[in-house]
């Protein structure tokens, strides 16, 4: 691979990873506990609808970014032997990541097609419901949960780097 071609799909793949966890960081750390001590229920879960249907998408791209810039960086590298040949430890490294980002995946994968249709549902209603109240709680721990994943791959990418 070129070595600008190379270059590139480390600049991209930063860049997904930022507005990711950049993203989950914002809500998680931010806006969440903003919205709950400024702003009624309802109005914090309109606010809150609003940014989710920015950024999903957003989240979304930025996998199928990750993925693709990933790959093409995992080709290039010199501790690269093969597809689940773990011989050292960046090859550790890069499975235990990989197991790791499944897991956002499938937490974020829940907030978008579980969680958001129950949201999005609730505020149809006239008066909030507890099971409302619920699945808003569950969608803020799935973004904790995905944070705190996401700075486990970063912890686990770093082990890779300086392997």
């Amino acid at each position: 691979m070129p070595a600008w071609a190379l270059t590139l799909a480390y600049w991209v793949h930063m860049a997904a990873t930022v507005v990711w966890i950049g993203g989950l960081f914002f809500q998680a750390v931010v806006v969440s506990p903003a919205l709950s001590a400024t702003l009624p229920p309802e109005q914090a879960a309109r606010l809150l609808r609003s940014l989710r249907r920015r950024f999903s998408p957003l989240a979304w791209f930025s996998l199928v970014l990750l993925i693709a810039t990933g790959l093409a960086q995992m080709s290039g590298s010199p501790h690269y032997t093969g597809l689940l040949q773990i011989g050292n430890t960046w090859s550790a490294a890069i499975l235990a990541k990989h197991l790791v980002i499944g897991l956002m995946v499938l937490a974020a994968a829940a907030q978008t097609w579980l969680l958001q249709p129950e949201l999005e549902r609730a505020l149809l209603r006239p008066e909030p419901t507890g099971a409302s109240q619920h699945s808003a709680q569950r969608y803020r721990q799935l973004t904790s949960v995905n944070l705190v994943l996401g700075l486990v791959v970063l912890a686990l990418t770093a082990v890779a780097r300086t392997a």
